[in-house]
């Protein structure tokens, strides 16, 4: 098995291979081993040359919009439901009809066009210094703004997509004038101003630099998984928490792909998302990079089970997208740099 890869850097200039017919152009900013697994798996099954194109989701969205009719993109997929809506505003995707994947995949994971789905999810949960946080103090995403976190919690940049649409989901659940005023208690209880990413997050939990953190579960799933001595040692310090279990429950992210809207090849493109929502497809998002499938029947990791069963906010994710321009803007007013 062996795929035509290019970076995006540099690309543009470049020409693409041969068009032939039995092949699929996917852009993807994702960029984990096991998306390169499937991929692989994806074109020994069906005898489909893949050739992939990585890049920021931003990078590959304004390629799409430059290369216009002529871009030889067949799929786009990325993570995040702001960056599936930027490009479906920006019309990258093709609405598909698809009777096996409107069965397998529930409706608020999807575009009720067809545009793009969801394959893969992942949970926003809270992250909290075990010898200073007991679990029985944390509740909601929205008890964060009390007085008593003040000086104690972590979070990334608002500039991150997963921080915005959080946001977004809040504003749908909890109006935009209380997640604003939520938004600026938070940003008063911080230890510090955000920096890096989750698993930062993490570790400046376990070092006692925060009491509480923001983050998805499965970079706390990648240092459980960890052989590395430094890695053990934030783990065993540290402790997941579902937050919102009594009311709309755990806010929950996607990873999604769409048809592009030129693409040269839409039937291989529905057959790959086809091939993406299968048992073996979900199997490998679940236990190669510890995200929870969309399918019915098909089990999550041994690390991502040993986290518990929780309540998963079912809001459609299409509302996040909707709402990530407000979210942006009540961010950027409420101070969370």
């Amino acid at each position: 098995m062996r795929l035509f890869v290019l970076a995006l850097a540099g690309t543009l200039g470049l020409s693409w291979p041969l068009a032939k017919a039995d092949e699929l152009n996917i852009y993807s900013s994702r960029h984990y081993p096991s998306d390169t697994q499937l991929f692989g798996k994806f074109q020994d099954e069906t005898g489909i040359t893949v050739n992939l194109i990585q890049g920021k989701a931003p990078e590959l969205i304004e390629r799409m919009k430059l290369e216009g009719q002529n871009s030889p993109a067949d799929i786009f997929i990325t993570t995040d439901a702001a960056n599936l809506w930027r490009a479906e505003e920006a019309g990258l995707f093709r609405p598909t009809r698809s009777p096996e994947l409107e069965a397998i995949i529930p409706a608020h994971l999807r575009d009720p066009q067809g545009r793009w789905f969801a394959f893969a999810t992942r949970a926003r949960v809270l992250i909290y210094n075990k010898a200073r946080v007991k679990p029985e103090e944390l509740s909601t995403y929205e008890a964060l703004a009390a007085p008593k976190w003040k000086g104690r919690l972590l979070s990334r940049s608002s500039s991150n997509e997963y921080v915005q649409s959080m946001t977004a989901a809040l504003i749908a659940h909890l109006g935009e004038a209380e997640t604003e005023a939520w938004a600026k208690a938070v940003v008063g209880n911080f230890a510090r101003q955000p920096k890096g990413g989750d698993i930062d997050q993490i570790r400046a939990v376990a070092v006692g630099e925060g009491d509480v953190a923001i983050g998805n579960h499965y970079y706390f799933a990648r240092l459980v998984a960890s052989d590395k001595p430094a890695d053990k040692a934030v783990v065993a310090k540290v402790g997941l928490f579902f937050p919102n279990q009594q009311s709309f429950g755990t806010h929950t992210n996607v990873s999604g792909a769409g048809i592009a809207i030129h693409a040269p090849h839409p039937d291989a493109a529905l057959k790959f998302l086809v091939y993406l929502a299968s048992p073996e497809a979900q199997a490998t998002f679940a236990e190669a990079n510890n995200e929870f499938p969309v399918r019915d029947g098909v089990a999550t990791s041994s690390i991502v089970a040993g986290f518990g069963t929780f309540k998963r906010d079912t809001l459609p994710i299409t509302e996040l997208g909707a709402n990530n321009a407000k979210a942006v803007m009540l961010l950027d007013r409420a101070g969370w740099r």
